[in-house]
């Protein structure tokens, strides 16, 4: 890794050899500014595929053919079967599956029959005790406490992505010891006020509370390790961090519609969890002998189980697919501003996105979900296998070939759901591109998710639990809660991070988007945005991929 590296000597590409889809243009813009790329010092193998159709790659702005339809189909049958069955569940329910306690056996009719004389289920008791729980001190500052930290957490946002774009590296170098400060007085705080407390000594005697202690010591110890080993590249993520935030920062309206596509995700799951709880009650009421005596119980149709096992996969193929859907438009829509002519953010860039994703890119998006949510599935079944402790040689083998290729399948699907943005092109089509894209550049495609993403994540760490320990001082202040105030202030931590969290995960997709961005910038030997290149001509180059270019150089 050098700070300079040689100029490309670009070759003059033929015209009328440029393939004519509607994902290549021609650039329109150039810029002096030297591209940081790799010197040709042989000819290339005539044996190679021909790669003149990623010369040209940029942005599609015009209009794009519809891609990988099948599975968009295939996604829309499944959803429409969902519903189908999830309304003839609720049309033909049984009502009496809440009174089966109610059900006799009749010897005369060998049949269960309802017995007259039931009582109606109480639910006024159930209600009077919901009612004075929720009046309840505890309750009610629960319930204001999480109000206010979700009004609270918009502003710490706003503030948060404010002070990454302009003072990264100071705030950066400030929290890091806190990284560590915070874990571990956290640890020792819990293990005096446990030691002090008779009720917590009594449940966690000393030798787990010092367990507890030891184990939080040693994670300290490896974020410690790790922090060491990725030192030298802090620097250059900083930097990176700021690159991204600046883009965030001037494609706000990607902090409104990322939050609608979750709602409305929320709104389609309301009627499917409605059919589940719906299909339970299609069945009826049975005599079942057990001892000889007859008994009635309640006997679900045989399609229920089927139709559970349907609706649970399309919630999760359908919540694997809008994360891609807001991968896509987060990426369409910083893609536009980066490949602007000027500074300004590109008229109707975020509706442009949502069009595209929704639209001619709904099957790549779709596509892009199914694998994500197999994935999920097989590596959730892999580990439920590996808690069962199967012994075998043959057993362990299989699962390290599972993981092996659905790590692989991971790694593939990184970036393409990004060139899919960018480009529009399908989805195994944006695959082949992106590798071909980062091979032929030798960029490394490891080092900008990971530094990055722990440094997020450690930086909204400390951010709420400054906010939880805040809370916590307040609630001790105005109100009697006493312990339970531990309750209220840990839940407005977890809540705090969920936001921030979901912060951290749209900027993880602009720091992807914009290195996407600078790949093809760097390919085709154009500067869209130079104080990107400023920063991302310091990226490490890809190890794996040298092999494959004997004969290029790197300036170091």
């Amino acid at each position: 890794m050098g700070s300079t590296e040689e100029e490309t000597t670009s070759k003059p590409v033929n015209d009328a050899a440029l393939p004519t889809e509607p994902l290549l243009f021609k650039p329109t813009t150039s810029s002096t500014y030297p591209s940081p790329s790799i010197e040709e010092s042989v000819q290339p193998d005539p044996s190679e595929h021909d790669l003149t159709q990623f010369l040209q790659i940029s942005f599609n702005y015009g209009p794009r053919p519809f891609k990988d339809l099948p599975f968009l189909i295939l996604f829309l049958l499944l959803v429409l079967c969902t519903f189908a069955f999830g309304i003839f569940s609720i049309v033909h329910r049984n009502a009496n599956y809440s009174n089966v306690s109610s059900f006799t056996y009749d010897s005369n009719s060998t049949s269960c029959v309802q017995d007259s004389s039931f009582l109606s289920n109480p639910s006024w008791v159930f209600e009077r005790s919901l009612f004075s729980l929720s009046s309840s001190s505890l309750w009610t500052s629960l319930i204001w406490t999480l109000v206010i930290t979700l009004v609270l957490s918009v502003p710490i946002c706003f503030l948060l992505l404010l002070l990454l774009k302009r003072y990264t590296k100071q705030i950066v170098y400030v929290l890091l010891p806190f990284f560590i400060i915070m874990p571990v007085f956290f640890d020792v705080y819990w293990f005096v006020a446990c030691t002090l407390s008779s009720s917590c000594s009594d449940s966690f005697p000393l030798v787990y509370r010092i367990l507890v202690l030891v184990f939080v010591l040693l994670i300290v110890g490896i974020i410690v390790w790790i922090i060491v080993a990725n030192w030298h590249r802090i620097e250059l993520t900083v930097r990176i961090i700021g690159v991204a935030s600046d883009a965030l920062s001037r494609n706000l309206g990607l902090f409104l519609v990322i939050p609608l596509l979750t709602l409305g995700l929320v709104v389609y799951y309301a009627p499917i969890v409605l059919f589940l709880v719906f299909a339970r009650f299609n069945g009826k009421i049975v005599a079942k002998e057990s001892n000889g005596e007859f008994t009635c119980v309640w006997k679900q149709d045989s399609w229920v189980p089927a139709y559970y096992t349907l609706a649970i996969l399309t919630m999760l193929w359908s919540l694997t697919t809008m994360v891609e859907a807001q991968v896509y438009v987060i990426c369409g829509t910083i893609a536009q501003w980066y490949f602007s002519k000027d500074d300004t953010k590109p008229k109707r860039s975020i509706r442009s996105s949502l069009r595209n994703a929704f639209g001619p890119s709904s099957g790549t998006v779709c596509l892009s979900g199914l694998l994500i949510c197999a994935v999920r599935v097989v590596r959730a079944a892999v580990d439920s296998a590996r808690q069962e402790d199967v012994p075998g040689i043959v057993n362990l083998v299989l699962r390290c070939c599972v993981n092996a290729l659905l790590s692989a399948i991971d790694f593939l699907n990184k970036f393409t759901i990004n060139f899919a943005a960018i480009t529009g092109e399908a989805y195994c089509t944006s695959a082949r591109m992106t590798y071909e894209l980062l091979r032929r550049n030798l960029l490394s495609a490891v080092f900008v998710e990971t530094v990055s993403t722990r440094l997020l994540a450690g930086i909204i760490f400390v951010f709420s639990s400054v906010y939880a320990i805040v809370a916590f001082a307040i609630l001790q202040g105005v109100s009697d809660l006493g312990v339970k105030a531990y309750i209220v202030a840990v839940l407005a931590w977890v809540l705090l991070i969920v936001v921030l969290g979901f912060f951290v995960h749209v900027l993880d997709n602009v720091i992807d988007t914009v290195y996407i961005c600078y790949a093809i910038d760097r390919d085709r030997g154009e500067v869209y945005k130079q104080e990107v290149h400023e920063v991302y001509v310091h990226l490490p180059i890809s190890r794996n991929n040298r092999s494959a270019f004997p004969s290029r150089t790197v300036g170091v």
